[in-house]
């Protein structure tokens, strides 16, 4: 059975900040586990996006790519994102638009709505903590999360992007 909706969670948990990603897909396991709601939402966790993942957006109602970010406005931004080959948001080389845009090309039909989490993130040095600032926009993206993915639906998602912190 395919979930409707699937998360990307996207970061490397040896280099400090950029383990925001990983860390929020840990509680975010826990937490739909513990409401119930595993069934609804996949979650994937890499190192970083790869083109295969566009394979992961086949049957979805709803895409989220969680990442951090170096210079995102704290404590994150949520925004719809499209098909593009453009320019990355993220610390990773292959932005969520391309992945998208893989699907475009792969599958000859439109990508499932989808959107980004960027949280901000300060340090990114290999053997490093999460700084403390970077810990606390992390709980607040976590709030925004499960808000989400608890009645997920793109009219709930649109509005949240409209009216996110960032």
């Amino acid at each position: 059975m395919i979930r409707p909706v699937v998360v990307f969670a996207v970061g490397n948990p040896s280099r400090g900040d950029d383990a925001i990603g990983p860390e929020l897909c840990g509680r975010l396991e826990k937490w739909l586990d513990h409401e119930g709601l595993g069934e609804r939402v996949e979650l994937i966790e890499d190192f970083q996006l790869q083109i295969e993942h566009a394979l992961d957006l086949q049957g979805r109602q709803l895409a989220l790519f969680i990442d951090a970010g170096a210079n995102t406005p704290a404590p994150y931004t949520f925004q719809r994102i499209v098909p593009a080959t453009g320019n990355a948001y993220t610390t990773h080389e292959l932005p969520p638009e391309a992945v998208l845009q893989v699907y475009v090309q792969t599958e000859n039909a439109e990508p499932p709505p989808a959107f980004v989490l960027c949280v901000r993130g300060e340090q990114f040095e290999l053997g490093e903590g999460f700084c403390v600032a970077a810990a606390l926009h992390l709980d607040a993206a976590f709030d925004l999360l499960t808000r989400l993915l608890q009645q997920p639906s793109l009219a709930t998602w649109v509005q949240a992007s409209r009216t996110a912190a960032g």
